[in-house]
């Protein structure tokens, strides 16, 4: 049977979920049909209000084969599974004559687990063990979010943490679940049978479509036994953000509480000799993190070395020991076994990993007000790992709104392990970018000021010159204002000075959930929110409640980020430029991002107003610019005010 035409497909499709059919959709849905056709790989950038997710969704239906979708946000997977699949997979069907199957596939700790629930979860020592359910009081919230998870597991047909509503906080749910170390494996376990992760990963296998997350992604590239089952095609929606949750599942973590309670849950289950040995280990590591200063180390230093050796040694005899014993008076003793063997485990990979000593891995401690210092390993790069895992076996399609940066791919293409483009060779991924804009015409609806008289920021200290500014830009709007600060630290001072200067209500990141703010903020045109990074990504406000974004600095990775810094100098030790491969690269993703947030709909108006001088003179500041949106570029202050004032009279007159 000849397959019908695409356009024809993707009309189906697009009249199915009420959208409106884009020049820059078909051109994607042509390129992601190509690309899965010869086997290929595609890095294209779709503006917002493309439609990218059918000028994906389509082509990948079409051909057949099964396709991994890989998403960043939660948001994007629910609109995935609950809207975009089911109506277009009803639109399809006809055409194709076949009905294609879509699943949603997590990683196992974001499932409720049957057996916590019901048996309990194992507890520390000095917590006794206990039924949370008895020992935690109703009256209490985790009292009473333990008692409606227990009444939710009667009702719930997935089991996935997303679907209760409203959520429980992470102790609670961490009460419930267990991740994949802890897990007895169905096999073994009672409610092997009912068990939600499981049923997940069968409806997953027999699915045309599987969506999942760029963490469980990242988890089957790096850990070798496949989680996801086996696929010709991998779309990577949200792509720009791949590279940072791949990093971060490939880093490695140790704190001395992490450690104590590892020794606490193994200490029962072997002999006193290997205990006492763990115990040790523990109690050194912990002297030695009580004196550690934040920052990268380059060489691990000699007592941190020897602590590490013993933890590594300790903890390879405490799982030997683990695996050999069994005690019959340990209450649901495999459970016991398992949280104390993972907890073991995990101190062992990482001990062993920096005690190891790779040049490819990045070493630092941290400190934290509420929870002391950790000492942490990453990779220096990701982009040998993706190379490898990713553009071997199978077509893949990479897509965001933000993937061409300074004018090209080859940015975003270096990080995720691809040569520049158009260059050949056999170890080499072949690809290709394409760019099929937006339904916007951001120099008509936007405007980019750069208010280029301010001083340049410094790393500390007021920006009085800058907050006259953002009150001045603010009282122009009406309120209407996103923004953006490149620090927590700036955020809550602009809100604390503002909110001296003006009635407009101010809202402040972190004085509410996340999703709250967002409502209060779209929902009242004089309201202003302020934030730092998730409001930079995460922001979807048409209409006249978000007409001002303002970006208070070039948000550069800190100077004394220790895995940044660290980039920045293997690029230049390898002859190139560090700071534009790096800290550039970061900083325009970043703002592509931000100002991202200004144009949500054909109707929006507004202004991106970056206060930072250094956008408008530095040598970069060309580069940084040719990464946003094509919008009207200016540096005078008095036009900005003037554009900002007429937007709100406009919407004003609207009623808006």
């Amino acid at each position: 049977m000849t397959k019908p035409p695409l356009s024809d497909l993707l009309h189906a499709a697009v009249t199915a979920v009420g959208g409106v059919e884009r020049p820059g959709q078909a051109a994607m849905a042509e390129a992601v049909a190509e690309a899965v056709d010869d086997g290929s790989h595609l890095l294209v950038q779709a503006g917002t209000g493309t439609g990218k997710s059918l000028g994906y969704l389509v082509p990948a239906l079409a051909q057949g084969e099964r396709v991994v979708v890989a998403t960043a946000t939660l948001a994007l997977q629910r609109q995935l599974v609950e809207r975009d699949l089911p109506r277009t997979v009803d639109a399809l069907h006809p055409l194709l004559r076949r009905r294609p199957e879509f699943a949603m596939l997590k990683g196992r700790s974001n499932y409720l687990c049957l057996h916590r629930l019901h048996e309990g979860a194992p507890q520390d020592e000095e917590e006794g063990l206990f039924d949370q359910f008895e020992a935690a009081a109703p009256t209490s919230k985790l009292g009473a979010d333990l008692l409606r998870l227990r009444d939710w597991s009667d009702e719930t047909e997935t089991g996935d943490r997303d679907d209760l509503t409203p959520g429980v906080s992470d102790r609670a749910w961490g009460q419930v679940s267990v991740s994949s170390r802890e897990c007895l494996g169905a096999s073994k376990c009672a409610y092997g049978a009912e068990c939600f992760a499981e049923t997940a990963r069968e409806r997953a296998k027999l699915a045309d479509v599987v969506v999942t997350n760029h963490a469980l992604l990242a988890i089957d590239a790096i850990e070798g036994a496949p989680v996801l089952p086996q696929h010709e095609v991998l779309i990577v929606d949200e792509a720009h953000e791949l590279v940072s949750r791949v990093t971060g599942v490939a880093t490695g973590e140790l704190t001395p509480g992490q450690v104590g309670r590892a020794v606490r849950r193994a200490a029962k289950l072997v002999n006193e000799k290997a205990a006492d040995a763990l115990q040790t280990a523990s109690e050194t590591f912990e002297r030695v993190m009580e004196l550690a200063l934040p920052g990268r180390l380059e060489e691990i230093p000699e007592d941190l070395g020897y602590a590490l050796m013993a933890l590594r040694d300790a903890s390879r005899t405490v799982i030997s020991a683990i695996g050999a014993t069994r005690d019959k008076s340990v209450q649901d003793e495999d459970a016991v076994r398992k949280q104390a063997l993972a907890s073991v485990e995990s101190i062992h990979a990482v001990a062993e990993r920096i005690t190891h000593g790779s040049e490819f891995d990045v070493v630092w401690y941290e400190r934290h007000d509420r929870f002391g210092a950790s000492l942490r390993v990453a990779p220096l790069s990701v982009s040998g790992l993706l190379r490898e895992k990713l553009f071997t076996e199978r077509s893949v399609v990479l897509t965001s709104a933000t993937l061409k940066l300074g004018g090209d791919f080859n940015g975003v293409g270096a990080s995720l392990g691809l040569a520049p483009e158009g260059t050949g060779g056999e170890d080499l991924p072949q690809w290709k970018g394409l760019d099929v804009g937006s339904p916007f015409d951001y120099p008509k609806q936007g405007i980019l000021y750069v208010a280029r008289h301010l001083a340049t920021p410094g790393r500390e200290g007021s920006r009085g010159d800058m907050m006259d500014e953002l009150a001045e830009l603010m009282e122009a709007a009406g309120g209407r204002t996103l923004g953006l600060f490149s620090s927590m630290r700036a955020a809550k001072a602009a809100a604390e000075e503002l909110r001296g200067r003006t009635e407009k209500p101010i809202l402040l990141q972190g004085e509410e959930t996340l999703g709250e703010l967002i409502r209060r903020f779209a929902a009242d045109p004089e309201t202003c929110l302020f934030g730092t990074l998730s409001l930079w990504q995460g922001v979807d406000v048409p209409g006249p409640s978000c007409q001002l974004v303002v970006m208070d600095r070039i948000p550069f990775p800190r100077p004394d980020d220790p895995l940044m810094s660290a980039r920045q100098k293997a690029v230049e030790e390898a002859g190139g430029n560090g700071f534009m491969a790096v800290a550039a690269t970061h900083a325009a993703l970043l703002m592509a991002q931000g100002a991202g947030r200004l144009i949500r709909a054909t109707g929006d108006r507004g202004v991106v107003a970056v206060l930072d001088p250094r956008l408008a003179n530095a040598r970069y500041g060309s580069y940084l610019r040719a990464s946003l949106p094509d919008f009207w570029y200016t540096v005078d202050r008095n036009q900005a005010r003037r554009s900002l004032a007429a937007i709100d009279t406009a919407a004003r007159a609207e009623g808006r």
